[in-house]
């Protein structure tokens, strides 16, 4: 069975930093596309960033990238975000996805996702 638990969210002032923490678990993250998205209140849910070790290929919106940083730990089958320079914009529950075909089949109907987690960006 396939399993995302997000973790990492929480406050932080403008400029600051957070790291989103995905574990994954019921397949290895060397086989699968996994990213992040996330959705603000009342807007549509927006791919973030996403990532596939086996064929080298990562994925950041416009409007993270430059900010935010993708990485894995195959030891740890877990995926992180670090989020840097963080805006009030940047405010929105953010979820880990997985999907094992590939980042643009993950960026539109990924298979799995996680509960989510909040971040809260204070101007």
């Amino acid at each position: 069975e396939v399993q995302l638990v997000e973790s990492g969210g929480g406050f932080v002032q403008a400029g600051g930093s957070l790291r989103l923490s995905c574990a994954a678990s019921g397949f290895s993250l060397d086989d699968y596309a996994i990213g992040w998205f996330r959705q603000a209140p009342g807007k549509e849910r927006e791919a973030v960033s996403c990532m596939k070790t086996r064929d080298d290929d990562t994925f950041y919106s416009e409007s993270v990238e430059g900010r935010f940083t993708i990485s894995s730990d195959n030891a740890k089958n877990t995926v992180y975000l670090q989020m840097n320079s963080l805006e009030p914009e940047d405010t929105a529950v953010y979820y880990c996805a997985a999907d094992p075909l590939s980042c643009y089949v993950l960026r539109n109907v990924p298979d799995y996702w996680g509960q989510g987690t909040q971040v809260t960006v204070s101007s």
